[in-house]
């Protein structure tokens, strides 16, 4: 009894002071207050990413011709059904979208497993396979010019090095191997970003249930199966979805390397909207806005639809 008078004594207080404790409680602070954090975010976003957005919105019903624009309402929009360029450019960026994301993810949980595994230098080999993160595109583009080239690079010398001189062939100037050449110097840039991720996850894996799966005499390649990928499905998704946004964007790795071409069959959209923009000469910003106004719609469909697609078992966090 006397200890629960105690408690009861110390706890009042706190009942009964609900101006100070609102005070305090960040949850509870006034909107004046909460403005005076969020104001610069505010401004910074409806800046730089809102405005931007709907004035690209609003200038695709226009013919703009540096300072004259032209109201052509939704002509812009009605070419760009009958532009076949446009289409080839949708086409290898949904190439991109789906098919990248898988290598990527893949790429990056055999390096984390194997890491796991206890190879040899495993130390040496997490910041080897970690570094192409660091590069920049321009430096990762020259790299692996070098390595596609006809002449001298590490692949065609390679191929003929063990007789297989028949396979040889410029990468990036054949339209047969030039995307693919061009998604995997991406998934290698991105391996070791998703490398540290599935590594950190399968460290945070229960270990009761790891050593479950031992005790029950269950061997690599079945612990592998049933008890590490299936766990890991939350941070593979996150990791696709990630990806896949990444992908629908992309641009610079193919501008420096191909240019989108050759014969635009390493044309992405958003190396579509750049040419139409400012490299064709042009001089009318109200096409490529409306390009970038339909692509916009279709990203934000896209994630829309993975996100219900994914929702039923595991929330995306990006």
């Amino acid at each position: 009894m006397a200890g629960t008078t105690a408690l009861k004594t110390t706890a009042a207080p706190t009942e009964n002071a609900p101006a100070s404790g609102r005070v305090s409680d960040p949850r509870q602070a006034t909107w004046p207050v909460l403005l005076v954090f969020l104001a610069p975010a505010l401004v910074i976003y409806l800046g730089l990413t809102a405005y931007p957005a709907v004035r690209t919105i609003f200038d695709s019903l226009f013919t703009i011709e540096g300072s004259e624009r032209s109201y052509v309402g939704l002509a812009n929009y009605r070419d760009l059904m009958g532009d076949e360029t446009f289409w080839i450019a949708v086409r290898n960026t949904f190439v991109w979208a789906f098919v990248a994301p898988v290598l990527d993810v893949a790429t990056g949980l055999l390096l984390a497993l194997a890491l796991y595994a206890g190879v040899p230098f495993a130390r040496f080999l997490r910041v080897a396979w970690f570094t192409p993160v660091l590069l920049s595109y321009v430096v990762v583009a020259i790299l692996w010019m070098w390595i596609y080239n006809y002449d001298w690079g590490v692949v065609n010398e390679g191929l003929r090095a063990a007789g297989l001189d028949a396979l040889t062939r410029s990468w990036l100037g054949d339209p047969n191997t030039a995307l693919a050449s061009l998604i995997v110097t991406h998934a290698w840039k991105w391996a070791g970003f998703n490398m540290v991720v599935c590594l950190a996850a399968i460290h945070a894996l229960p270990s009761e249930v790891l050593e479950a799966a031992e005790l029950d005499n269950c061997g690599w390649g079945a612990k592998l199966r049933y008890v590490i990928v299936p766990m890991l499905r939350p941070t593979l998704l996150n990791l696709y979805v990630l990806a896949f946004i990444g992908k629908m964007k992309v641009f610079d790795l193919v501008w420096i390397m191909t240019g989108g071409g050759p014969l635009w069959a390493t044309e992405t959209v958003s190396t579509y909207v750049y040419k139409r923009a400012f490299n064709w000469n042009t001089f009318d910003l109200g096409y490529p806005s409306a390009i970038a106004t339909v692509w916009f719609g279709v990203v934000c469909a896209a994630v829309i639809i993975l996100n219900r697609v994914f929702k039923s078992r595991d929330r995306l966090e990006y």
